[in-house]
């Protein structure tokens, strides 16, 4: 299946390249209704030793749905009016994850999708389940994207 890299930021906390504090996730579709991407989170992301901060991990679900509303619209921007998070297991810092959102249904101004967060070996770590609502107006940037450095990356 054909894989088509998605842009990044400067700043967002999960996908900016630029934040200092962030993931620097880079994430990629297959240009129908499946965003992954693999990741290592850091040690210093952790709450109880070794395990990943369950916000964190939180963060990248949220993350890997709402692109799923970017496939083939890359400057199609939603927000999470609904989340709800399953955690199957601890999440392990200093690992390599395999997160892959899969969207489930798009009706309007409104979409849903689900994420999966997998462990070494392909066991399922985390789950959620999204609703996703349109950007308010208020918040949509007018004109160009550049200043926020929205492009992909090589």
């Amino acid at each position: 299946m054909p894989s088509t890299k998605q842009p990044n930021s400067h700043n967002c906390f999960v996908c900016g390249l630029n934040n200092p504090y962030g993931l620097r996730l880079e994430f990629f579709d297959n240009g129908v209704d499946q965003v992954w991407c693999e990741y290592v989170i850091p040690d210093y992301y952790q709450g109880y030793p070794g395990v990943a901060h369950g916000g964190v991990v939180a963060a990248i679900l949220d993350e890997i749905c709402g692109r799923t509303a970017m496939i083939g619209d890359p400057d199609r921007f939603m927000m999470t009016a609904k989340m709800e998070v399953r955690y199957r297991s601890p999440v392990p810092v200093g690992r390599a994850l395999r997160i892959t959102g899969y969207r489930t249904r798009r009706s309007g101004r409104i979409a849903r999708a689900h994420g999966e967060l997998c462990l070494p070996g392909g066991d399922l770590a985390a789950e959620a389940l999204l609703t996703l609502a349109d950007l308010p107006e208020q918040f949509r940037i007018d004109g160009s994207l550049d200043d926020l450095g929205w492009k992909v990356y090589d």
